[in-house]
């Protein structure tokens, strides 16, 4: 993943959660450390399949618990995505 869609994907979710990007590291948890809730989840997942022309199954959510595994489920998916295109 590029500088920028780190910072869309950082953007994205930073707006839903209601947090300055400043406050939110790779590694810090939206539940335990933005309090985030499941339909923040659901919202941030359904934003990123927006803003990347992706799907995203919702069995990834429990891999999207923080920027490090969002960006990580993101990649993965823009990937498929490509190879399923060839």
């Amino acid at each position: 993943m590029d500088a920028e869609g780190r910072a869309t994907i950082k953007g994205i979710i930073c707006d839903i959660l209601e947090i300055d990007e400043a406050e939110m590291t790779d590694t810090s948890r939206f539940k335990e450390d933005h309090e985030a809730d499941s339909m923040g989840a659901i919202e941030i997942l359904s934003q990123l399949e927006r803003a990347f022309g992706i799907d995203i199954d919702q069995a990834e959510l429990a891999r999207m618990v923080n920027l490090e595994g969002v960006v990580t489920v993101v990649d993965e998916a823009v990937a498929a995505k490509a190879a399923a295109s060839l």
